[in-house]
């Protein structure tokens, strides 16, 4: 039977049905990462993804390692020699992959909340419609601790000006987000 299933996936055919190997899904690599708090989140996430479609049989340390050369530039050099110090004198080990991302969104993001309140403080409509900043907004205040009129207050902020000026003409307020 095992053999059986081994025939099917190589020839990637199962009763009519067309099979997708690991290795013909196109993944996107993530990007170098070079201390930037506000974009931890998107690092961890792009290389958890990464490592779950393309390097799940890796070994763990290969994996470390493969993360490690996409961390790059000024002070983040440092630390990436630091730690390959430690693992190759066997002061520090991971049993995951997880527990040394983790490491790394502690390092150089601090705590969820400040990095989220640092992207809704960048946070702007620019050429984005209203309907697609919004979503973007919610996305981003989950995790910030913002409530109430501190939300309304970053909301008109991060909204285009001629908009914000029409608001302001009409002396309207805005209660919550969905209105």
């Amino acid at each position: 039977m095992q053999a059986q299933l081994q025939a099917l996936a190589e020839r990637g055919v199962e009763e009519g049905a067309t099979m997708i190997a690991t290795t013909s899904i196109e993944v996107a690599r993530p990007q170098v990462f070079n201390r930037t708090s506000s974009k931890i989140l998107g690092f961890v996430m792009a290389y958890r993804l990464y490592i779950r479609m393309k390097m799940r049989r890796v070994a763990i340390e290969k994996q470390i390692q493969w993360v490690l050369s996409y961390i790059q530039g000024g002070s983040a050099d440092v630390w990436k020699e630091n730690i390959l110090e430690d693992l190759e004198g066997g002061l520090l080990e991971y049993e995951t992959v997880g527990e040394f991302l983790a490491d790394i969104r502690k390092e150089f993001g601090g705590d969820k909340e400040s990095v989220k309140v640092a992207e809704l403080k960048r946070l702007e409509q620019r050429g984005k419609t209203m309907e697609e900043f919004v979503q973007k907004f919610r996305r981003v205040v989950k995790e910030s601790g913002y409530e109430r009129r501190l939300l309304v207050e970053e909301f008109k902020r991060g909204i285009n000006t001629t908009i914000r000026q029409r608001l302001i003409e009409l002396e309207w307020q805005l209660g919550s987000i969905e209105q």
